[in-house]
């Protein structure tokens, strides 16, 4: 009987350690229509029918029988998938997520995404599943709210394999890019995200920037040493793309 267990376990784990999602549609559609973080939601419309197959496959997997970093890639891509999604359902008039919004109830709390049996919102997402879940800062510069001021959405989908190069790349992009986060004097412009989820950072926005930071920006952040005060940047909600 002990063996019997045994035998079990071993190879409900290994069944785990094979688990991986099929992103390749989603590959495709990003390639095709994300070029430089600037998306074209024309072409994602044009295509939505696999778009919708994409979501189909996220609707279907059961991201609890993944190991840590699949769970993790399969719920950066559901939230970005989502995300285009909830666009398209507004496009070609859509300005704004935030239009899709109303007074009562605003774009990220609607209950569209289809994962597992449930449907949740974007919100159930990120704070109910991504921050909670993985308490790892660089998730904010991995999804993206299809705003000019947002982290650019990647042209291909995250997985569990590449997931630690891909996180550290898209901060490591992010916070070197001056239209983002710069350095003026002694005084550090960041963006709003860095206000909104501060306690993510540890509350050492200078810290977390600093080990990703590079070049002027780096050798500059340590010259001011105490001396550098941090201003938030305001963030652009106007759609990233067309």
């Amino acid at each position: 009987m002990m063996l019997f267990v045994i035998f079990t376990a071993v190879n409900a784990i290994a069944s785990a350690q094979d688990a991986s999602v099929d992103h390749s549609i989603y590959a495709d559609l990003l390639q095709k229509y994300v070029k430089g973080g600037i998306v074209s939601y024309k072409g994602f419309k044009d295509d939505e029918s696999k778009l919708d197959e994409y979501l189909k496959v996220l609707e279907h997997t059961n991201p609890e029988k993944l190991i840590r970093n699949e769970k993790f890639a399969f719920y950066i891509n559901a939230y970005n998938a989502w995300t285009i999604k909830l666009i398209l359902s507004g496009y070609p008039g859509v300005k704004s997520i935030k239009d899709l919004g109303t007074m009562f109830q605003s774009p990220w709390k609607k209950n569209i995404c289809r994962i597992n049996g449930k449907i949740i919102s974007l919100d159930d997402i990120e704070h109910g599943i991504l921050r909670p879940e993985f308490k790892d800062p660089r998730v904010h510069f991995a999804i993206n709210c299809t705003a000019k001021d947002c982290p650019p959405l990647i042209s291909e989908p995250y997985t569990g394999k590449n997931l630690e190069s891909q996180l550290d790349t898209s901060a490591r992009a992010f916070i070197n890019n001056p239209s983002k986060n710069r350095l003026e004097g002694n005084i550090l412009y960041v963006s709003s995200i860095f206000r909104w989820f501060t306690e993510d950072f540890k509350d050492d926005v200078r810290g977390f920037i600093l080990k990703y930071a590079s070049g002027d920006l780096k050798a500059g952040i340590e010259k001011s040493g105490d001396s550098l005060k941090i201003e938030y940047l305001d963030y652009d909600w106007s759609l990233n793309g067309n």
